[in-house]
């Protein structure tokens, strides 16, 4: 089976509210000769994005390795940025002595504690406690220049004159077939982690969604907008039922299980963007089993 590359849709009347906003003012800005600060505008960083891994592939020019379950972190070489470009205050030891070169990876606080990691990268002044937990799981070069099969012993030479125990290289495998991915996946989640990430021996760096880079998860996961809190009932009257979202598409359906009691008490705000997974989809395109996840990060 031959797998080609997903184009992704620039429809301004596909982006979720939020970001509808956020690019409308951005523009007024522009338009009355404002800064485009004053919109909170920023670029974001140069990322290679995953697709969906599915059967097919040829296994034998990927490597594999752990998908961790953390916030993407940048290093342009100065500064430490989100995916989305944000500039991330962690404190002056943790980047200390990092070199003039751009790195890409994971800020992880470990399996099962995505949100202790999101919670030290979001604060503007960086808590010492918290920042004591997180690695730096290395996976990439962005502008070593040659394939991953090249960029990957650099890679783990320049970890190593780091010499810094909060910055490690992601282990990477091989794999022969798909059934022994399958058995690596089961390993790996039953052991608490997120899933499998499969990166193209032969690719060079693209800051694209494409199939050099591919996640494989035990269920798959996707973005909605949250339109309306739905209220709840038994146990959980006076607090969140569910959560009403739209989809890209504009298909709405609703996300109830997950929430923990906190959630339900002060749920995510309408208009904001949240992460849920699901199994497959219905003959109508809704997602089967939602369950939320997370506030959606860019």
């Amino acid at each position: 089976m031959q797998h080609t590359d997903t184009p992704q849709s620039s429809s301004f009347n596909h982006l979720p509210q939020l970001r509808r906003i956020y690019f409308a003012a951005a523009l007024c800005c522009q338009l009355l000769g404002g800064s485009m600060n004053d919109a909170r505008a920023v670029t974001p960083a140069p990322v290679m994005l995953a697709n969906i891994y599915q059967p097919g592939f040829a296994l034998d020019d990927y490597w594999v390795s752990e998908k961790y379950d953390g916030v993407r972190g940048y290093w342009d070489g100065q500064r430490l940025l989100t995916r989305g470009g944000e500039v991330i205050q962690a404190p002056a030891w943790f980047t200390a002595g990092w070199p003039a070169q751009a790195i890409d990876g994971e800020l992880w606080a470990g399996r099962g504690r995505f949100s202790q990691a999101l919670s030290a990268v979001r604060r503007q002044i960086p808590q010492e406690a918290a920042w004591r937990e997180i690695r730096f799981m290395v996976f990439d070069l962005p502008r070593h220049g040659g394939t991953f099969d090249q960029r990957l012993p650099a890679l783990q030479a320049l970890v190593a004159k780091m010499g810094v125990p909060w910055v490690q290289a992601v282990a990477q495998r091989k794999i022969a077939s798909h059934a022994d991915l399958q058995v690596l996946l089961d390993q790996v989640v039953g052991q608490g982690a997120e899933g499998l990430i499969l990166h193209r021996g032969s690719s060079c760096y693209r800051a694209e969604r494409n199939n050099d880079f591919l996640k494989f998860k035990p269920y798959d996961d996707a973005e909605a907008e949250v339109i309306a809190h739905l209220p709840g009932a038994g146990k959980y009257v006076g607090m969140v039922g569910a959560l009403m979202v739209e989809m890209p598409n504009g298909l709405r359906f609703k996300i109830g299980s997950g929430l923990s009691d906190a959630l339900r008490r002060q749920p995510p705000p309408v208009g904001s963007v949240v992460t849920y997974r699901y199994r497959g989809l219905t003959d109508r395109g809704l997602p089967r089993f939602a369950v939320f996840l997370r506030m959606f990060e860019d």
